[in-house]
């Protein structure tokens, strides 16, 4: 038997608390279990979503977990590790700016404000090009590379391929550190030095190299290193 939502008790099912209270009255491992929908033949949704819950560092560790992370966990498998991973996908997706193009940047923090949640609690390195008009304005932005914390960005070929196929005037380079430590690594120090010699050469200047962290950036261009 896999025990369901409604073999719960009443007063401990969170839908009839939702109905009743409002969604925000329930608790993060409430809305799990309404996510996950089923537990198993050893224990009900609502324990599954608790010890879920429990073996994450931190509950912002939801933030980035993955589809391997979720199938790891007995009793998650991939029917529930989807429909989790859409529900923190759609999230996110929420709390973005709903529209990036035309918007005008006129500051590092700006752009810390509008990409952030693309970026931020990732366990990877994520390198995002913003390309620019002339007022400013974005015209398109590009995820270029994935990879892992101690591994280099990528080459700049990649970089300047998308500006010139968006049109770029201008770029922004964003990416994140997984430590949360914003502070620039000698890689990047001379990544932006090699970026910034080149786009001067193909008259696409970056404007601005930005680290993100969950609650910190740092921008070349304000303290005066580009």
């Amino acid at each position: 038997m896999n025990y369901k939502i409604k073999d719960l008790p009443l007063d401990e099912r969170p839908r009839e608390r939702c109905k009743e209270k409002g969604i925000e009255s329930l608790s993060n491992e409430e809305l799990i279990a309404i996510i996950l929908r089923t537990g198993n033949k050893e224990e009900s949704v609502k324990d599954l979503a608790i010890r879920l819950v429990k073996q994450l560092n931190s509950f912002k560790d939801l933030h980035s977990i993955t589809y391997a992370d979720l199938i790891k966990i007995k009793g998650i498998k991939e029917a529930k590790a989807i429909a989790l991973l859409a529900s923190i996908e759609l999230g996110k997706r929420l709390a973005q700016p709903h529209n990036t193009k035309k918007q005008k940047i006129t500051k590092a923090e700006e752009i810390y404000n509008l990409f952030r949640f693309k970026i931020i609690g990732l366990k990877q390195e994520k390198l995002i090009a913003v390309f620019l008009n002339t007022k400013n304005e974005i015209i398109e932005y590009k995820t270029i590379f994935v990879g892992t914390q101690n591994k280099s960005i990528i080459h700049p070929r990649e970089i300047f391929n998308a500006a010139i196929k968006h049109s770029a005037i201008k770029m922004i380079i964003i990416h994140n550190h997984p430590t949360g430590d914003v502070t620039p690594s000698q890689e990047d120090i001379k990544f932006t030095e090699n970026i910034k010699e080149i786009g001067n050469l193909l008259q696409i200047p970056i404007i601005d190299h930005i680290i993100l962290g969950e609650n910190a950036f740092f921008s070349f261009f304000d303290n005066h290193m580009l």
